[in-house]
C-alpha cells in the first residue's frame, strides 16, 4: 500500500515537468523542419509597404509573380521576378518589412574558397547530395538597412554580409531527403532545417 502511495506522489510531482520537456521536445522538431507552402497570389494581395521597395525595380522586370508562403513558425510574402537576366526573389514579413534578396546564381559564381568549404560540410555530413539550387542571400539586419540591401543586391554585390542559401536532396543513412542549409561568404556553416518541397497547387483569386 505504502508503494503505491509513493508512486501516485512520485507521478503528480513529475508529470508536469515530464509535458514540458514533451512540448519542448515538439517544438524544437519542428523548428528543424521547414513545411513550407507557397500560393501564387494577386498583386493587389501583396503588402502595400513591401511594394513600396521594389516597385522602381518591377517596372523593367519579367516574368514577375507574387507568393504568401506559410510555413512551421510564420508567413511571409515573396516576389520572384526576372530582371537584367537574374533571377531575383524578395521576401517580406507579413507587415511588409524587407526581409532579404535573394539571386538564383550557379556553384562556379561562388568563389573557390567558400564553396570547397560548402562541399566539405556537405560531405562530411552526408552520404550522398545532390545540389538542386543555390541562392546568393542578401539578409536585412535592421530596418534602416532596408534601402542599402536593396542597392547592394541589385548591384550584385559579393560581400562579407551575404549568405548562400542551398536546396540540396541527400541521405545519411538510406533515404533522401530534401534539406535547406545556410551558409555565409566564407563558406561557413550557419544552419539546417529539413524542408518540404513548396506546393504550387493552390492560387488566391
Amino acid at each position: 500500500m505504502m508503494k503505491f502511495n509513493i508512486d501516485n506522489t512520485m507521478r503528480r510531482k513529475y508529470l508536469p515537468l515530464l509535458i514540458v520537456l514533451l512540448l519542448c521536445f515538439t517544438f524544437f522538431a519542428n523548428a528543424q523542419n521547414k513545411y513550407e507552402r507557397e500560393f501564387r497570389i494577386r498583386k493587389d494581395q501583396f503588402p502595400k509597404k513591401a511594394l513600396g521597395y521594389i516597385q522602381e525595380k518591377l517596372e523593367d522586370a519579367r516574368r514577375i509573380r507574387f507568393y504568401k508562403e506559410t510555413d512551421s513558425a510564420k508567413i511571409s510574402y515573396e516576389a520572384k521576378f526576372k530582371r537584367d537576366r537574374l533571377w531575383y526573389s524578395i521576401e517580406f514579413d507579413k507587415k511588409g518589412a524587407l526581409e532579404d534578396i535573394e539571386i538564383l546564381i550557379k556553384s562556379e559564381e561562388i568563389p573557390d574558397s567558400s564553396f570547397k568549404a560548402i562541399t566539405s560540410y556537405l560531405t562530411t555530413n552526408f552520404k550522398k547530395y545532390r545540389i538542386r539550387k543555390i541562392q546568393q542571400q542578401y539578409p536585412v539586419t535592421s530596418p534602416e538597412e532596408a534601402e542599402k540591401t536593396v542597392k547592394n543586391a541589385f548591384q550584385n554585390l559579393i560581400l562579407p554580409s551575404i549568405n548562400y542559401e542551398m536546396i540540396i536532396s541527400a541521405k545519411k543513412e538510406s533515404v533522401y531527403e530534401q534539406y535547406e542549409i545556410l551558409f555565409d561568404a566564407d563558406g561557413n556553416f550557419k544552419s539546417i532545417r529539413k524542408s518540404l518541397p513548396p506546393n504550387y497547387d493552390h492560387v488566391l483569386y
